[in-house]
């Protein structure tokens, strides 16, 4: 797609495509440093955890030093609920964000103000990357409150200049309604709901392409090249990936650039990334795969040493920004991995084959069920119009054949009518786990 027209233009940023990998490099060292002595002093977690390696701060010297500290694990978090990971008095901090807790206890994350002012900063540097620009309109469909998605986009928004739209997420017709009164340049939102937000345009009788969208920031979840043309050939936008997490910062730890499209340039001055082994947990070198680990440099309330994402990448040299390294779209996590008789199988591998589908819709979902002592993977895909008996069955047997030459293993597909796969309005629900505990 070619790039879109940009508003009014700002080179405040600029600079960050001229800084040279020894700036860098001297950045990283000195706070690097200065986080392990931080740590290890204040958070008793950090100082037990390194007392048992054998590692002492003075001993960490250089980036090369940082494979020799532990891992921090979101287990690590949880076992020290709710502000056992803080470095700074509790009444230094002066917000707290904390994750959905699913699966267990919440995991707590502090700011002191000198960390919102540098999520601020970072999450600026990405909406400009992803070419929105002061005075622009950016409509935020995030979710606000303890999810850190809605406020960090707002709050950089708003350090660059730009007006802001606070929506959150939810109340699609409202949403709309907004873009097409307020005529927003740029829409930050996960991909999954923006697609929700596309369907009602056109059932309102909208064309996408005539709204005044030009940007889309997506986040918070997985998403394919597949999906991006999707976006992109059904409105005048230009369709970029940013990621975050809570545990390090929030959204704004990498963004890809509007005029590469070709990964995402981590802010590597403020978080250290490594790719390591899932399995082992060894280092792995730039341009292998592996689970992506940060190491925050300057985070104050709660920094985190070599915090394993769970997420599955790699590293490759800088393009946009020269001496930042980009990490590739996330193929998947190593947690969100199903295994299926043997075979890792992601929910983006699935993604691709169902957006390959003209007649099908952009929504699916990847049901494990144990029958018979085996697990079983069943595809719900839903279509773009009702389809006669035998059409979804002859589109049922070629998805099978498909997910069995691409991904390596035998799955069932069902079609159901439009509509019938549920909507989201964040994060998308792809895995639907109903095997017995």
């Amino acid at each position: 797609m070619v790039l879109a027209e940009r508003s009014g233009d700002d080179t405040r940023y600029d600079d960050l495509r001229s800084w040279s990998v020894d700036r860098l490099r001297s950045e990283q060292t000195a706070r690097l440093r200065e986080t392990v002595q931080a740590a290890y002093a204040s958070v008793p977690h950090y100082r037990r955890a390194l007392d048992t390696a054998g590692v002492r701060p003075a001993d960490v010297r250089s980036l090369d030093d940082l494979a020799r500290l532990p891992f921090t694990t979101k287990e690590d978090l949880r076992a020290n609920y709710p502000f056992g990971m803080f470095a700074v008095p509790r009444s230094d901090v002066v917000r707290v964000h904390a994750s959905s807790g699913t699966t267990g206890r919440p995991t707590v994350v502090g700011y002191t103000r000198a960390d919102l002012d540098v999520w601020s900063e970072v999450m600026a540097r990405s909406i400009h990357a992803a070419g929105g620009r002061p005075g622009d309109v950016v409509h935020v469909a995030y979710g606000y409150g303890l999810f850190t998605g809605g406020l960090g986009a707002h709050y950089g928004a708003e350090r660059l200049g730009c007006t802001v739209v606070p929506v959150s997420g939810g109340m699609t017709e409202r949403q709309v309604q907004l873009i097409r009164d307020f005529e927003p340049r740029v829409i930050m939102v996960t991909p999954s709901y923006f697609l929700s937000i596309l369907d009602e345009m056109e059932r309102q009788g909208l064309d996408p392409h005539a709204s005044s969208l030009r940007v889309g920031i997506f986040g918070a979840e997985p998403w394919t090249e597949a999906m991006r043309r999707e976006v992109e050939e059904r409105t005048a936008m230009d369709a970029v990936d940013i990621y975050g997490l809570s545990e390090v910062i929030g959204p704004g730890v990498a963004q890809e650039a509007v005029e590469t499209k070709d990964g995402l340039h981590v802010w590597e001055d403020h978080f250290y990334p490594e790719i390591v082994d899932p399995i082992t947990g060894e280092p792995v070198a730039d341009g292998e795969r592996g689970e992506l680990v940060f190491t925050s440099l300057t985070k104050q309330a709660m920094p985190v040493l070599r915090y394993r994402t769970r997420d599955l990448t790699r590293l490759l040299p800088g393009t946009a920004y020269p001496a930042f390294r980009r990490m590739e779209k996330i193929t998947g996590r190593s947690d969100d991995m199903m295994i299926v008789r043997g075979v890792n199988v992601f929910p983006t591998q699935v993604e691709e084959l169902v957006l390959a589908e003209a007649v099908l819709a952009p929504y699916f979902q990847c049901v494990l069920t144990r029958p018979d002592r085996l697990d079983e993977l069943t595809v719900l895909v839903e279509s773009q119009e009702t389809l006669t008996a035998t059409e979804k069955t002859a589109l049922a047997e070629r998805l099978v054949a498909r997910i069995k030459d691409r991904i390596g293993t035998t799955a069932r597909v069902e079609v159901r009518d439009p509509g019938g796969i549920e909507r989201s309005v964040g994060k998308a629900r792809r895995v639907v786990d109903e095997r017995p505990r």
